[in-house]
């Protein structure tokens, strides 16, 4: 059986309602990133992050998966697929895909802010301060910000080595390390990017380029390589 890697950013999930995480005004949700998405930013105003990450996580639990989630999970009908997500939302999850791993964290999981280990499933519950974990410390996000190392990123690495076939959606390719995933694409395999501006934002060559939405381009991709 055939291995596909599918590598997933803002753009599929913004098809859902979710708003990118970073708009074309440079905000996220009308905050500047480093006020809510760095270390510097918790140790200042933890209350100010847990909540605007507790208004994200309420956010993405009302969101439902779209066409293009649900058409990668039938993917798995003929092909072992792994989906690797910048995204922080569970919505390819409940589409039914049983391979996701998140680069920059999960809103559905909390972790203490002492121990990057001590990780718990909290699903829409909130996180407020004076929340502490087994260990004593106040739980946080378990969300890699900006400054943080992205501890799966040599873990995933192999699989787009060894893919046969390589799927880039919904992505700038902006955000290091996961942009650098590309360059350890085996030159045998089949590489495609489907982005609405895909021909701006894809200089490689070897990727064959849909210039479409997610939901569109997706299922379209999916139909020819299910045929």
């Amino acid at each position: 059986m055939k291995k596909i890697v599918v590598l997933t950013g803002a753009g599929i999930s913004a098809e859902s309602g979710l708003k990118t995480f970073r708009d074309s005004n440079g905000l996220w949700e009308n905050h500047k990133i480093e006020d809510v998405a760095t270390p510097q930013a918790w140790k200042a105003d933890p209350e100010m992050v847990l909540e605007f990450y507790n208004q994200r996580r309420l956010q993405a639990s009302g969101a439902v998966p779209n066409q293009a989630h649900f058409s990668l999970a039938n993917l798995e009908d003929c092909f072992r697929v792994t989906i690797v997500t910048q995204n922080v939302d569970d919505l390819h999850e409940r589409a039914g895909s049983s391979e996701v791993i998140h680069l920059h964290g999960e809103l559905t999981k909390a972790r203490s802010s002492k121990n990057p280990s001590l990780i718990y499933h909290i699903n829409e519950k909130r996180i407020e301060i004076g929340d502490l974990c087994d260990d004593g410390y106040q739980i946080r996000p378990h969300i890699v910000w900006f400054g943080e190392e992205v501890p799966l990123i040599s873990e995933v690495i192999p699989y787009f080595q060894g893919a046969d076939i390589i799927i880039v959606i919904g992505t700038s390719l902006s955000v290091y390390p996961a942009s650098g995933l590309v360059d350890y694409i085996s030159s045998n395999a089949d590489c495609y990017y489907i982005d609405p501006n895909a021909k701006e934002n894809m200089n490689n060559m070897n990727f064959k380029l849909i210039s479409k939405k997610a939901e569109t381009g997706v299922k379209e991709l999916v139909d020819k390589l299910k045929q």
